[in-house]
């Protein structure tokens, strides 16, 4: 990203002195405490639509990245029982804090091949049908779940639609409210529309620093109300999506924030601060009687945005 020339001329120049034997280790120690202060400058100043850029970032880490990095035993299981499998989600059984926990989520891929089989991480029917499946599984054996957000919406393909890509959704919002085990949401980087909310019902919802989260993209949204995708930067302002609006208007709960400035810069620190809070969050939520969780999970969704009622006429 054209933002983080910077960061990277800087950290560059790091390595090579620090293979040259003639530079004393103090200056190199100045330089680190440098690169450490230009991250926070350049990371913490970012516009709406360079949060959307970083959150698209090539090297931010996937779902799968992170379970590889947080879980001990990850076995994926396939299928909703009905159609196929979808690989836009991956979900399965894990080992965290030394207890069983079913982690799932949307999976862009890692390189080009990854990301065109897995569709990018937009889910068709068969993948929201899957993680519901996987969510009952959870509730029959009494497992916690680890649900990670990371798309840029529900696949809009006419065989989606055909297979019952509204009903789908609207199944996992309207079932996800009564599973009887606790829930903990990661938001890791794109939270697109519905396809990001059907995996996103909670009793704590989280949000990577620069992750988003939306109702639509920048580019959707500017086509509509202005008829040009260039207006995207200005429509990604008007969207609020950033940590900080979506904590702020209560549509989360609390905000990761990014090591070294940014996810991709280190993901295995990054991973260890999602696994922290996830296992903080857990901790909490089982001390409360499951019929207590649901009662506030439901309240959650219900306080969030504000109404007007029309004046009543005289």
């Amino acid at each position: 990203m054209e933002f983080e020339r910077p960061v990277f001329e800087l950290q560059a120049r790091i390595e090579t002195l620090k293979q040259d034997s003639r530079v004393n280790a103090g200056e190199i120690s100045k330089l680190i405490s440098k690169l450490s202060e230009l991250e926070g400058q350049v990371y913490r100043s970012l516009s709406a639509w360079e949060r959307v850029q970083l959150a698209r970032h090539p090297k931010r880490p996937t779902t799968l990245d992170y379970i590889r990095m947080i879980s001990d035993e990850f076995e994926e299981l396939h299928g909703d029982r009905y159609y196929g499998d979808d690989p836009a989600i991956v979900g399965g059984i894990g080992k965290m804090f030394g207890m069983p926990i079913m982690i799932m989520g949307h999976e862009k891929g890692g390189n080009t091949r990854e990301r065109i089989s897995r569709n990018f991480g937009m889910a068709r029917p068969e993948g929201f049908r899957k993680t519901l499946r996987l969510l009952k599984m959870a509730e029959k054996f009494s497992m916690p779940v680890l649900s990670i957000i990371d798309t840029p919406g529900a696949y809009p393909g006419i065989d989606a639609e055909q297979r019952g890509q509204p009903r789908a959704i609207a199944d996992n919002l309207k079932e996800i409210f009564g599973i009887r085990t606790p829930i903990v949401v990661v938001i890791i980087g794109e939270g697109g529309s519905g396809g990001a909310l059907a995996l996103a019902v909670g009793d704590s919802i989280l949000m990577m620093e620069h992750a988003v989260y939306s109702v639509i993209s920048p580019e959707g949204c500017a086509a509509i109300l202005w008829k040009s995708r260039e207006k995207a930067p200005e429509a990604a302002s008007s969207l609020r999506l950033t940590s900080e609006d979506c904590l702020k208007f209560g549509i989360i709960d609390d905000i990761i924030e990014e090591v070294h400035g940014a996810a991709h810069r280190d993901p295995e620190g990054n991973a260890e601060k999602i696994s922290e809070r996830v296992a903080s969050e857990l901790e909490r939520l089982q001390k409360h009687p499951i019929d207590i969780l649901l009662k506030k999970r439901e309240e959650k969704f219900f306080a969030m945005g504000e109404f007007e009622e029309p004046p009543q006429d005289a």
